[in-house]
């Protein structure tokens, strides 16, 4: 078992979930009687179950528990594996003297008396006092009579969190509510550290699902906690089990607080370094930093979180000019805006846009970081023509079955830079559709009403079917038809100083319920390059975040192959 651990640290800790999978292998192993070795001398399980009924009977007979409930005789499909000689199986009713829960009525509270626990108070796998209620010590004395916890005693969840357990090693008096198991049994034959484990393990775990009844918050039945099967060591042996558990525990504790800190450096290690490129003031810091990332790149993005570090970082330098170069010869962003504000006033002399609202002009201190000498800071009521919401009738919960049925679209179909014109819901043939609401190619969708996460989010419309409307929980707006990339505005949108300006001016009662106005919307502030340099950052764009979700499938191939040698680590070791 040592070499198991120690010769594929790599594994366990590489693996996802691979120290989790380490510790399951440790208490599979203990139940199976391969984790510490068997002595000749032990007396055998056998004589120890003989010794654990005789107990029963003369408690029985001299009226201190009740006879217990015939149980079946455990058929061959039930034993999993083989066991050692000197172990038993045994079923959990045939080694304790009584399984009961706790009161099956809430009793009157009080301010101050005997805690009353119930699985809240166990759920994180210790006994907890700090904030249990108080029952009098009358209720208390009342319920003793069915169900008293004493030190030594083992509970076990069983309602909601099932089959929890917890060995009582305190002296405090206490009760139960109706959601907790108590078992007793007599501890100077059976371990009930032993028990504690047996229950963890992945052999107990699978029959206390097995064993729990209902729909949502299920409940373990005791009549079937009594059921369950058990593997029984002899004494002395249970004792060295629960001593080579701890220590292997304590290493897997260690291993990872280990993981744990390595992987906190790591994320600080990226994050300073891509810091360094969005913080860059001139050209050759910048080199210097990206330098620094590229000689390391293999080290640095190996997990999923720093592959959306750089991504993220990715998205930033597009929008602050770091991208890509700038070309000299571009026509500088400053007379795109001129061409736009002519544009626009042509088109409100021909009557084909309204007369937009004034907002002021940006402001130095709005600015939060300097551009490239060619690019502008403007509002997006600078660039757009048209800005709408759409239509939320009573819809039919499923999407739309064709392109000949009309449907609504759901603000999930707006994704950041991405488009989903399947999440819809048909519109019911008795409603007359409003085509003004059709999307279109070349629209720009940004979600104004949701939960805080989904409120800000946009995307351009690329391509579509046709006969899908836009709902009133999304805003649509079009850009003066110049050249202007809509994939470019959507990207500022989501991303940068764009981004966080629309994070403050979401308003609402609740984070389940925000909003954006049009107004704010329109004040929003957007860094414009020229328009050539607009299609070479959403091309680069591109190019990048397909890099990314090559590296994240790398990273997946490599993980899934660290589970299957983890697994079979864990075959090898049971075999």
């Amino acid at each position: 078992m040592k070499q198991i651990i120690t010769n594929n640290l790599a594994t366990w800790t590489t693996a996802p979930k691979g120290i989790k999978k380490l510790r399951e292998l440790i208490l599979e192993l203990a139940v199976r009687g391969l984790l510490v070795p068997q002595d000749t001398n032990d007396e055998p399980a056998s004589e120890l179950l003989k010794k654990i009924a005789a107990e029963k009977a003369r408690l029985v007979s001299e009226g201190k528990i009740k006879p217990p409930k015939p149980l079946a005789k455990i058929s061959e499909e039930e034993k999993p594996f083989a066991l050692p000689e000197s172990w038993e199986f045994v079923r959990f009713g045939e080694i304790t003297h009584q399984i009961t829960d706790g009161a099956h009525h809430t009793p009157t509270y009080v301010p101050k008396g005997v805690p009353f626990l119930s699985v809240k108070d166990m759920s994180s796998g210790v006994l907890k006092f700090e904030n249990t209620r108080f029952i009098s010590q009358e209720q208390h004395n009342e319920l003793t009579k069915r169900c008293n916890p004493k030190c030594g005693d083992l509970l076990l969840t069983k309602v909601g969190t099932t089959g929890i357990p917890i060995l009582i090693e305190t002296e405090q008096p206490f009760s139960i509510f109706v959601s907790v198991a108590l078992i007793k049994f007599d501890n100077t034959k059976i371990s009930g550290n032993y028990l504690s484990l047996l229950i963890k393990s992945p052999f107990l775990k699978h029959q206390s699902e097995e064993g729990t009844e209902g729909v949502g918050n299920k409940n373990l039945v005791l009549r079937k906690i009594s059921s369950f099967v058990l593997m029984i060591p002899p004494l002395t042996e249970q004792q060295r089990i629960v001593a080579k558990v701890d220590e292997l525990m304590q290493l897997c504790d260690r291993l990872e607080e280990k993981q744990n800190g390595s992987e906190a450096m790591h994320r600080q290690l990226v994050n300073c370094l891509l810091t360094t490129l969005t913080e860059a003031t001139d050209a050759q810091t910048f080199q210097a930093a990206w330098s620094r990332i590229a000689a390391n790149f293999d080290c640095l993005f190996t997990t999923e979180h720093s592959i959306e570090q750089l991504k993220q970082t990715i998205l930033q330098l597009a929008v602050m000019g770091k991208l890509v170069p700038q070309n000299p010869n571009d026509e500088p962003a400053s007379e795109l805006l001129n061409k736009i504000a002519t544009e626009k006033a042509q088109l409100l002399t021909e009557g084909k846009i309204k007369k937009p609202k004034l907002f002021p002009k940006i402001g130095e201190q709005e600015k939060p970081f300097d551009l490239p000498k060619i690019w502008e800071w403007v509002r997006l009521n600078e660039l757009v023509n048209v800005m709408d919401a759409g239509w939320s009738p009573a819809c039919i919960a499923s999407a739309s079955p064709s392109n000949d049925v009309w449907g609504v679209l759901k603000t999930t179909s707006v994704q950041i830079m991405e488009y989903l014109e399947d999440k819809n819901k048909e519109l019911p043939q008795k409603l007359e559709p409003k085509m003004q609401y059709e999307v279109k190619v070349g629209d720009i969708l940004i979600t104004r009403a949701g939960p805080e996460n989904r409120v800000g989010i946009a995307c351009s419309v690329q391509k579509t079917r046709p006969k899908l409307m836009i709902s009133d929980k999304i805003i649509r707006f079009n850009l003066v038809e110049i050249g202007i990339s809509e994939q470019f505005i959507s990207l500022c949108l989501n991303t940068g100083a764009t981004s966080e300006y629309l994070k403050k001016v979401k308003s609402g009662m609740a984070k389940s319920q925000m909003n954006i106005s049009q107004d704010n919307l329109n004040l929003a502030p957007i860094p414009l390059p020229p328009l050539a340099e607009q299609h070479r950052i959403v091309t680069k764009v591109d190019e990048l975040l397909t890099l990314c979700e090559q590296l994240k499938t790398k990273l997946a191939t490599a993980q899934t192959l660290q589970q299957q040698l983890a697994e079979t680590l864990v075959q090898k070791a049971i075999a």
